[in-house]
């Protein structure tokens, strides 16, 4: 199975420096752009399904950039680390994400937290959606998840090598299953 694993659009927090965490997020002006051109930008591709987080901002980038062509499904496992205390806060924290891996945010999760409901979608995708090519919109910490999972990472090599560290943003991620 393929999964090609695609980052929600930019948000009115991310703009301001806030970490949205379990709110909402709402798509900023950019986001909306960047949603809409995403769509284009991989309309050569075809998937046989589209899954999302069901936070706002994913299942809205997910609506605008593929809405017209796939069946779309939110799904709340591929949602963003509960940063507990620290949602919608400035986003420092994520200076040092490792203190996290294992111990839970302040009334959140840990990363260890995202890792077991990300495990537990993959199998759900390995039961019903062998063979095919699915399209995910989601966050930061599921995408960390994947590379431990599927890309043989640690938790620290993952969130060093995360791609946010270096801007160095693309059309999509690809993973096998």
């Amino acid at each position: 199975m393929k999964i090609t694993y695609f980052v929600h659009g930019t948000t009115i927090d991310n703009e301001i420096g806030l970490a949205t965490g379990w709110a909402g997020g709402e798509l900023s002006e950019l986001g909306i752009k960047q949603a809409k051109e995403l769509g284009d930008l991989v309309a050569d591709q075809h998937f046989d399904i589209v899954f999302c987080s069901d936070l706002k901002r994913a299942v809205d980038s997910a609506q605008l950039g593929f809405g017209d062509k796939y069946k779309i499904i939110p799904d709340a496992r591929l949602r963003e680390c509960n940063y507990g205390d620290f949602n919608q806060k400035p986003e420092e924290f994520k200076n040092d994400m490792t203190q996290f891996i294992e111990q839970p945010f302040p009334n959140g999760e840990s990363y260890r937290d995202v890792e077991k409901r990300m495990a537990d979608f993959l199998n759900f995708l390995k039961e019903n959606y062998t063979n095919q090519h699915i399209a995910m919109v989601a966050h930061q910490a599921p995408q960390l998840a994947l590379d431990v999972l599927l890309k043989g990472r640690t938790w620290p090599q993952a969130i060093a090598e995360d791609w946010r560290n270096k801007k160095a943003w693309q059309t999509g991620w690809e993973y096998e299953l």
